[in-house]
């Protein structure tokens, strides 16, 4: 009996470590899909990606911290929908400055990611690589949308 309670954990552990690798498998093929996705739509030369990206991957990688942190504080708060109703104006006005301070971290990253990439790329492409990142988004989601179905 303990044996098989052992291989039971083991295995749900062994199936928890495929899922996770799994996970980490597409987001890794989808950072490689945007980065192809953006290089050609902004028409990087090679100086440029070769300057350009390191500055990229560290807003992107700022950017995706700041999110999750709001993410995660929000989820803390909020356990379900219907909690929004049961909260005090105290710590619905908490909440509220918290997302506020987290937006403005974003913003500020932005405003800083711009700054440095400005020395690498044109005002011109920096709109380009906006727009390129959500048509990006959309066509992620959009093939998303189509594989669920």
């Amino acid at each position: 009996m303990k044996n098989l309670i052992t291989f039971i954990f083991i295995s749900f552990f062994c199936m928890l470590s495929i899922s996770a690798q799994h996970n980490e498998a597409a987001r890794e093929k989808i950072k490689a899909l945007k980065i192809s996705y953006l290089t050609e739509k902004l028409n990087l030369t090679p100086e440029e990606a070769q300057k350009f990206w390191p500055i990229y991957n560290a807003y992107d990688q700022e950017q995706r911290a700041l999110i999750s942190k709001q993410r995660s504080d929000l989820k803390k708060s909020l356990k379900n929908s219907d909690e929004v109703e049961a909260l005090n104006e105290s710590d619905a006005e908490k909440l509220l400055m918290l997302k506020l301070s987290i937006d403005k971290q974003l913003h500020e990253s932005q405003k800083d990611f711009v700054k440095k990439v400005k020395q690498v790329i044109s005002f011109k492409k920096i709109i380009q690589l906006h727009v390129a990142e959500m048509e990006f988004g959309r066509k992620l989601m959009s093939k998303y949308r189509h594989k669920k179905d």
